[in-house]
């Protein structure tokens, strides 16, 4: 089950990057922002390691993962990125 295997990205993307993603910004920056200012410091880290673990488990097939995990409510293409793209962009600003 995904909120169990992966809980802070099923968060990020079941909370934050859905169909009201509009709630909480118009652009991935000032999405992350709203989501790192509502969680505590140490999650950052972990949906880090989650994201890297989930671009390890997947080095040939991100894109259909990622779309059979999360594609129902979220499609990194809309926003112009390929998944690989956009979990890169996500890590950054959690980072900063």
């Amino acid at each position: 089950m995904l909120s169990e295997r992966y809980p802070r990205m099923y968060e990020l993307f079941g909370a934050y990057f859905n169909e009201d993603f509009d709630l909480w910004g118009n652009t991935i920056p000032e999405i992350v922002s709203c989501y790192k200012n509502d969680i505590p410091l140490e999650y950052r880290k972990e949906i880090i390691d989650e994201i890297n673990s989930f671009i390890n488990e997947h080095p040939s097939d991100l894109d259909s993962a990622f779309e059979r995990d999360y594609g129902s409510g979220f499609d990194p293409n809309l926003w112009g990125h390929t998944t690989a793209s956009f979990l890169d962009e996500l890590k950054r600003l959690l980072s900063e």
